[in-house]
């Protein structure tokens, strides 16, 4: 385990913390690895009864993906390859028998954003803002709208898939993809831990088997974003738009910071 994934267990909740503040703990392939090989760990051990996902520092839960990372592919292969590669890291948490809890100490944005939402309780604060922005880095947006739409009505998906808005935590709270606001980032932690030691207390096999039945009720719009989502990032790669978009990105945050 690399500094870049903190992990603790106590008292039967572990916890994951995303330590990468200076880049607003967003992942990479490697970090993302971490998370999954730690999530199906403590799927198969008693003593984890329920698991909380955090980010480091007060900015972010996490921004998402590295745009480092994407940046620099050079062909549509490339594209399909990694967005391939998500299933597995998603799968991770979306299979879990045991309940999970995203603690949002800020901005939760585009597949960190879908991460959260794949947690079954999300606790948050007014500096939490939750949103699926890809479309600004010429990304194409594909789990993120299904995901979004299981959760809340069509018409907003539309909305802030295209626009690529991020929400502010009290609209997020408004429409239920946040749970449990409280007032400050020092009150995230706690709150999140309350909320984890109540879903722990349940009994595991009914939560295993509810949890299942939450995946079936779901597994068919999940699958076939991910057997259309390659072909459509292969052409988005092969384009070069997401890579020009990106640069742009990283050029305007050179001029500001010089």
């Amino acid at each position: 385990m690399t500094d870049f994934v903190q992990t603790d267990i106590a008292d039967g909740i572990g916890t994951i913390t995303l330590n990468k503040p200076e880049k607003l703990n967003a992942w990479d392939s490697p970090m993302r690895a971490e998370v999954q090989a730690t999530l199906l760990d403590w799927n198969s051990r008693d003593e984890v009864r329920a698991i909380i996902v955090t980010g480091s520092g007060e900015r972010a839960f996490s921004a998402g993906q590295d745009l480092d990372e994407t940046e620099k592919f050079k062909s549509g292969e490339e594209g399909g390859t990694w967005f391939r590669s998500w299933r597995a890291f998603y799968d991770s948490l979306r299979d879990l028998d045991k309940p999970s809890v995203a603690a949002l100490n800020g901005v939760a944005a585009g597949s960190a954003f879908q991460f959260a939402m794949l947690t079954d309780v999300r606790v948050g604060h007014p500096g939490s803002p939750m949103g699926q922005p890809e479309i600004n880095s010429g990304i194409p947006s594909v789990l993120g709208p299904m995901l979004m739409r299981e959760r809340i009505a069509f018409s907003r998906t539309v909305e802030l898939v295209l626009m690529g808005r991020m929400m502010e935590a009290e609209e997020a709270a408004a429409i239920g993809l946040i749970h449990y606001m409280v007032e400050t980032p020092e009150q995230v932690m706690p709150k999140a831990r309350e909320v984890a030691e109540h879903l722990a207390s349940k009994p595991p096999i009914a939560m295993r088997l509810t949890k299942r039945r939450f995946r079936e009720a779901t597994q068919a719009g999940y699958d076939e974003a991910f057997a259309n989502g390659a072909v459509i990032q292969e052409e988005a790669y092969a384009s070069g738009e997401p890579q020009a978009a990106m640069r742009e990105f990283f050029e305007k945050r050179a001029k500001r910071r010089g």
